[in-house]
C-alpha cells in the first residue's frame, strides 16, 4: 500500500514565503489592468506600507476591513490622472526579499531615480521612507523601492 503523503486539512489556505512581494505584485497587477480597487489580504507590515504609499500621494485612499480574514483585508484605491489615465505608481521593485536580506545604515541610503521615487524601510523606529530614516539617523531594512 502506497502512502499518500501529508494531508491538506484546509485546502485553500497555502504557506506564503513573502507576503511583501506578494502586496507588490497585487498592486502592480491591477495597475497594469487599470483597476480602480484593489484588495490584499492584510497584516501590519503591510498596513504600514500602505500609509506611506498614501502619505507620498501614490495610492488616493485605504481602507482597513476587519473581518473578511483572521488578518483582515486592505483595500486600495489606485491614484489616475484624470486627464491621460496615467498611473501615479510607475514602478514597484522588491528590494530585500528573504532569500537575501539587505540593509543599508543612515549614511549610505539609496537613492531612488535620484531623488524622486522612494525606498521604504524597516527600521527599529518602525516603517519609514529613506528621507525620514536619515533625517533619524537610522538604518535598516530596504524593502522596496517606489516609483
Amino acid at each position: 500500500m502506497s502512502d499518500p503523503g501529508p494531508i491538506n486539512l484546509n485546502p485553500n489556505q497555502s504557506k506564503m514565503t513573502d507576503p511583501i512581494a506578494d502586496y507588490l505584485t497585487r498592486l502592480r497587477n491591477a495597475i497594469k489592468a487599470q483597476h480602480r480597487v484593489v484588495e490584499i489580504p492584510s497584516s501590519k507590515l503591510k498596513r504600514e506600507i500602505t500609509k506611506i504609499l498614501f502619505e507620498q500621494g501614490y495610492i488616493l485612499n485605504y481602507k482597513f476591513i476587519e473581518g473578511e480574514t483572521p488578518a483582515g483585508v486592505i483595500k486600495v484605491a489606485l491614484k489616475y490622472d484624470p486627464i491621460d489615465k496615467v498611473n501615479a505608481i510607475k514602478g514597484l521593485q522588491r528590494a530585500s526579499r528573504p532569500g537575501l536580506r539587505q540593509y543599508c545604515g543612515y549614511k549610505n541610503m539609496p537613492r531612488v531615480l535620484n531623488g524622486l521615487g522612494i525606498a521604504i524601510l524597516s527600521t527599529s523606529k518602525g516603517v519609514m521612507t529613506n528621507k525620514k530614516a536619515s533625517e533619524l539617523k537610522v538604518g535598516g531594512e530596504v524593502l522596496c523601492y517606489v516609483y
